[in-house]
C-alpha cells in the first residue's frame, strides 16, 4: 500500500482474520510495556501461573452472558468438545477449584481468542494478549479491591498514555437499581448488557434496545435513565445512601456501603483524583458479583498526532466471588477480585506515537560489537567474543572473515550498539583491546583482562 510497508495481500489477510504479525520494532515496544506491567505485578507480590490455550467447552459456556457467542469452538477430534479460551479469568477459577487453592495472588499474561469483528486501528483483534492480576482468598472487605485499582493507576501512570479515568461501580448497586426501577429478575443480566453500551452509544439508543428488543417497559427504562447518568465520588455515595428507594434495597445498600469503604482506602492511596463512581458502568460479563471497574483514556496527549486515537477502555475488572464454586464438585466458593490490562489497545497508541515521533527503537540489547581493524583476524575476534559470551556480555560480530572497519562501525550506529571492542595487530602485541564509544567516538586501550569489567561498568550506566 502507498502509506505503509505492508503488501496489499498481507493487509487483506490481517484484517480478515483479526490477527497480525509483529516486526522486531513492534516487539521491542511490546516487550517494554510487558516489562513495566510485570514489574508492577511483582511489586505487589504476585506469583505467575499458566493454563492451556483451550478448555472444555462446558468450562466456558454460561460465564460471559451475551458475549458467549464470541467463543471459538474447536472441531471435535476425540470425543471432547473444546473451545479456545475467551479470557484468563474463567481458566483461573477452574485452576483454583481443580487444585483446591483457596488463597493466591497471581498474574497471568497470555493470548486469548474471540470471534469478534476486528477493528485493527483501535487495537481490537480476534487473537490478543491479556495481562491479568487477581487476588483469591477470604479477606476483609475492599482491601484487595483497592489494591487492584492502585495497580491500574500505577501502570497507566507509568506508561504515560495521557490523561485517564477509572470508573467504578458495583453489581449489587446495579441489581438493586434495576429492582427499584421495576426490572423483572429474569431481565437483570440482559438489561445490564444494554447499560454496558452507554460508553459507546447515547442513552436514547440504549433505551430503545431495552424497550424495543428486550421488552422492558418505557417507565422502567426512564427510571433507570435517571440513575445511570449519575457519576461522582464520596458525595454521590452519601447521596444514594439517603435515596428513598435505593436505601431500602438490601443489595444496593450493601454495595453502597462497600463503595464508601473502597473510596476511603483509595483516598489513603492518594488516587481518588482519577476515580469516578459511575452508575452507567455495567461490565457485561455474567460472573461479576460486586465491585466492577474500567479505565478509559480521556485523550491522547501527543503533539505529533493531529487526531487522537479512539481506543476506549484500556483496563477492566471486578469481583467474582461465585465463579470458583461453579467448578468445585461441592460448590465451595473462593472470593476473587482482579483486573485485566487491555494491552493491545495500549500497544496501538504507543506504536502510533513512535511512528509519528520517528523515535529510534532498539530491537536488540547487544552491548558490544567485536571488530577488527585489519584482515586475517577472524580467529582473534571469535576468541574474544567467546570470552564475552561466557561472561554474560551481550555481543555480536559481523559474519565476514575480513570486514571493513567502517562497515562494522556503521552497523553499530544503525542498530544502536553502544560499544565496539577492536582487535588489531598492535593491540594483540600489547595485550590490550581498543574500546570505542560509538556515540562520542572516543577510544581507549583496555587491558584484555580488564575488558569485561570495563564493559559492564560502561553499559550499566546506559
Amino acid at each position: 500500500c502507498a502509506d505503509c510497508s505492508r503488501s496489499r495481500l498481507s493487509c487483506v489477510l490481517m484484517f480478515s482474520n483479526g490477527t497480525r504479525d509483529y516486526s522486531p520494532k513492534q516487539m521491542a515496544i511490546r516487550e517494554r510495556v510487558f516489562t513495566a506491567i510485570i514489574n508492577c505485578f511483582k511489586r505487589h507480590g504476585a506469583e505467575v501461573i499458566d493454563t492451556p490455550v483451550f478448555e472444555l467447552k462446558e468450562t466456558l459456556t454460561g460465564k460471559y452472558g451475551e458475549d458467549s457467542k464470541l467463543i471459538y469452538d474447536l472441531k471435535d477430534q476425540g470425543g471432547e468438545l473444546l473451545s479456545l479460551r475467551y479470557d484468563l479469568t474463567v481458566p483461573f477459577a477452574r485452576y483454583l477449584a481443580m487444585n483446591k487453592i483457596t488463597n493466591i495472588k497471581r498474574y497471568h499474561i497470555a493470548k486469548v481468542y474471540r470471534r469478534d469483528n476486528p477493528a485493527m486501528t483501535r487495537g481490537r483483534y480476534r487473537e490478543f494478549y491479556q495481562c491479568d492480576f487477581d487476588i483469591a482468598g477470604q479477606f476483609d472487605p475492599m482491601i484487595p479491591d483497592a489494591e487492584c485499582l492502585k495497580i491500574v493507576h500505577e501502570i497507566l501512570s507509568d506508561l504515560q498514555l495521557g490523561d485517564f479515568l477509572i470508573k467504578v461501580n458495583d453489581r449489587r448497586i446495579l441489581d438493586g437499581m434495576f429492582a427499584v426501577c421495576g426490572v423483572p429478575d429474569s431481565k437483570f443480566r440482559t438489561i445490564c448488557s444494554s447499560v454496558d453500551k452507554l460508553d459507546k452509544v447515547p442513552w436514547e439508543e440504549v433505551k430503545n434496545e431495552m424497550v424495543g428488543e428486550k421488552g422492558l417497559s418505557p417507565e422502567a427504562a426512564d427510571r433507570i435513565g435517571e440513575y445511570v447518568q449519575l457519576h461522582g465520588g464520596l458525595d454521590l455515595i452519601e447521596q444514594l445512601l439517603q435515596d428513598p428507594k435505593l436505601s431500602q434495597n438490601k443489595l444496593a445498600k450493601e454495595g453502597l456501603g462497600d463503595m464508601k469503604l473502597l473510596f476511603e482506602y483509595l483516598t489513603l492511596f492518594g488516587i481518588t483524583g482519577k476515580i469516578s463512581f459511575d452508575l452507567s458502568l455495567a461490565r457485561g460479563l455474567d460472573y461479576y458479583t460486586g465491585v466492577i471497574y474500567e479505565a478509559v483514556l480521556l485523550q491522547q496527549q501527543n503533539d505529533h498526532v493531529e487526531d487522537p486515537v479512539s481506543v476506549g477502555s484500556v483496563a477492566g475488572g471486578g469481583r467474582y466471588d461465585g465463579l470458583v464454586g461453579m467448578f468445585d464438585p461441592k460448590g465451595r466458593k473462593v472470593p476473587c477480585v482482579g483486573v485485566s490490562i487491555g494491552i493491545e489497545r495500549i500497544f496501538s497508541i504507543l506504536e502510533q506515537r513512535v511512528e509519528a515521533s520517528e523515535e529510534k527503537i532498539r530491537t536488540t540489547e547487544t552491548q558490544v560489537l567485536v571488530a577488527s581493524a585489519q584482515k586475517k583476524l577472524l580467529e582473534e575476534r571469535l576468541k574474544l567474543i567467546s570470552e564475552l559470551w561466557d561472561a554474560g556480555i551481550k555481543a555480536e560480530i559481523l559474519y565476514k572473515k575480513n570486514p571493513k572497519l567502517l562497515n562494522q562501525l556503521q552497523y553499530c550506529e544503525e542498530t544502536g550498539i553502544p560499544l565496539v571492542a577492536i582487535v588489531g595487530e598492535q593491540e594483540l602485541k600489547d595485550g590490550v583491546v581498543k574500546l570505542r564509544d560509538v556515540a562520542t567516538r572516543e577510544e581507549v586501550n583496555i587491558r584484555r583482562e580488564n575488558l569485561i569489567e570495563e564493559i559492564r561498568m560502561r553499559t550499566s550506566q546506559l
